[in-house]
């Protein structure tokens, strides 16, 4: 097999064939004459030994070969984009990019303080942020589309190097005027009484909050489901239930709704935030330097 038949050029047009399920089509998008596409696709299946492409009357399939091809193909092609949007990114003076994604907590509570700072000292750098739940973050690392994520603790890491990055503390967060909007602490036990405002099923806050409730052997009364710590509090000052927050995020939302937080006595609700990655001495520079700063001890 000579692998030097496997021009980009081809490539691009194979991929263009298996999405349009016409080589005709593909041609048009990549703005080559049919006969000439024809040929590349015909010397791409000479080179690999096997038909890639199963010709009918409405167009063309894959063959098992072809979507094998065709998996690579889209991978390679996104790379060779990643890696001319980069050299671009140098010739205009961009020494670097780190692309982070990070759980709503993280995002909320402490990052943009911490990547200002970061920015600040480094503004050839360009950071790439995408807000997602823990078991995302983790799983975009694993899978190479992070460099690096910051998710909640009790997340599985699959494998994954983690350094210690910012703790928090879950509140329970209720109306004003509610019966336990006077405690100055309490227990997670004594409000399963009543109905809860929570985050997606997915969210680590919410695999807490259903774990502990199950642990104590009540069922958590969950009246609705919102994407966001905002849409939360509204809920909350509407009636429509209690919530738990991280307390940093609920703060600038309490007297503005007429919310109150209440402590949580829970072990639990202490949390640790962990930055994640697949090989530390494996990043690139940017990434690490990104690293350092979010761990460094001293104040940023």
């Amino acid at each position: 097999m000579n692998l030097h038949r496997y021009d980009l050029v081809t490539l691009a047009l194979f991929v263009l064939a298996v999405r349009c399920g016409s080589i005709s089509q593909a041609a048009v998008q990549a703005r080559l004459a049919l006969g000439a596409a024809s040929k590349r696709i015909a010397d791409l299946e000479q080179s690999v030994g096997a038909a890639l492409l199963a010709r009918h009357p409405r167009g063309v399939r894959t063959t098992p070969a072809g979507q094998a091809l065709y998996t690579h193909a889209q991978r390679i092609l996104m790379d060779v984009e990643s890696l001319a949007a980069d050299l671009a990114d140098y010739a205009a003076g961009v020494v670097g990019e780190v692309r982070l994604r990070a759980n709503t907590s993280a995002l909320t509570q402490f990052l943009p303080e911490d990547l200002a700072s970061f920015m600040a000292l480094h503004p050839a750098i360009r950071i790439e942020m995408e807000e997602q739940n823990s078991r995302d973050v983790v799983m975009a690392v694993i899978e190479g589309r992070a460099d690096f994520g910051i998710f909640a603790d009790r997340t599985p890491t699959l494998g994954l190097e983690t350094l210690p990055y910012r703790r928090d503390r879950l509140v329970l967060v209720v109306p004003r005027g509610h019966a336990l909007a006077q405690a100055p602490s309490l227990d997670f036990a004594d409000a399963l009484a009543f109905e809860f405002v929570s985050l997606s099923a997915e969210t680590s806050i919410a695999d807490r909050l259903q774990a502990q409730a199950q642990a104590l052997g009540r069922p958590l009364k969950l009246r609705i489901r919102v994407r966001s710590f905002d849409a939360m509090c509204r809920m909350i000052a509407v009636g429509l239930g209690l919530g738990v927050l991280p307390e940093r995020a609920a703060e600038p939302m309490l007297a503005p709704l007429g919310l109150a937080r209440v402590a949580l006595r829970d072990e639990w609700a202490e949390r640790e935030l962990l930055i994640g990655v697949r090989d530390l001495a494996a990043l690139p520079q940017a990434a690490q330097s990104l690293v350092q700063h979010l761990t460094a001890p001293t104040p940023r």
